[in-house]
């Protein structure tokens, strides 16, 4: 059932967001276009043609669709566990003393796999 419903939803017409980007596609052509003129006027050309694609996009179906997704977002954020401080101070910690163990272990390692190989190849 909510397939049928998403298939609904997403089948609607994807004009909007064609007419938005070709409005800011106008735009930073026009900066272009518009190579003569100040960079005031290119940058507004560029400007306008965001804002115009922007305001397209947002008043489509699409765009309520995004907006929707931010508040959802926004809600799941405000539900995450963020650690204190101290429990972060203490993890990072850990994780750089363990970094500096696992480093030692393995230049131990390479160091006797080294002797290891010139014993056995008659090398030292």
């Amino acid at each position: 059932m909510n397939e049928q419903v998403r298939e609904q939803e997403t089948s609607g017409s994807s004009l909007p967001l064609w007419i938005a980007i070709v409005l800011v596609l106008a735009g930073v052509s026009g900066y272009y276009v518009l190579g003569t003129q100040s960079a005031l006027v290119r940058w507004g050309c560029v400007i306008a043609g965001l804002v115009a694609g922007g305001l397209v996009f947002g008043l489509s179906a699409g765009g309520g669709e995004f907006r929707q997704f931010t508040v959802d977002a926004r809600n799941e954020l405000r539900k995450v566990f963020w650690p204190t401080k101290n429990e972060t101070w203490v993890t990072t910690l850990a994780v750089f003393i363990f970094a500096v163990v696992a480093g030692l272990a393995f230049w131990l390692l390479d160091l006797f796999l080294a002797w290891a190989t010139r014993h056995l190849t008659g090398q030292g």
